[in-house]
């Protein structure tokens, strides 16, 4: 049997059918083994287990989706309070100043003028 690799995850339908495996085994009131690990208690506790888990991770999902709605609104409270500081500097100082190129805007002064582009006459 080659080895599995434990770093992806199962398909739903994978474990759904494993699911139904357990479902079925229950019924089975003859089912006796002399492996440990795969007696109807074993089976049922790992099943258990991993429906905790899944839980666990379904909870740190919905933590980490806020967290994350709430760092992005952070980011843009801070962009919006930057824009308006630069505004205010640019009014206060105006937009020619050291101190508006200070704040990372571009002195007017600095600005190239448009160039008008001469048209070409088309001959016909």
């Amino acid at each position: 049997m080659p080895a599995q690799d434990t770093t992806r995850r199962l398909r739903p339908q994978v474990i759904s059918q494993d699911i139904s495996s357990l479902h079925g085994l229950q019924t089975i009131s003859t089912y006796d083994t002399s492996r440990a690990n795969t007696s109807v208690a074993d089976l049922q506790q790992v099943y258990q287990a991993m429906l905790m888990q899944q839980q666990a991770e379904t909870e740190k999902l919905t933590l980490y989706r806020a967290a994350a709605d709430a760092a992005r609104l952070a980011e843009w409270e801070f962009h919006n309070a930057v824009l308006a500081m630069k505004e205010v500097v640019r009014g206060q100082y105006g937009s020619d100043s050291d101190q508006a190129q200070a704040v990372g805007l571009k002195k007017k002064s600095d600005r190239k003028r448009p160039n008008r582009k001469k048209s070409v006459a088309v001959a016909s």
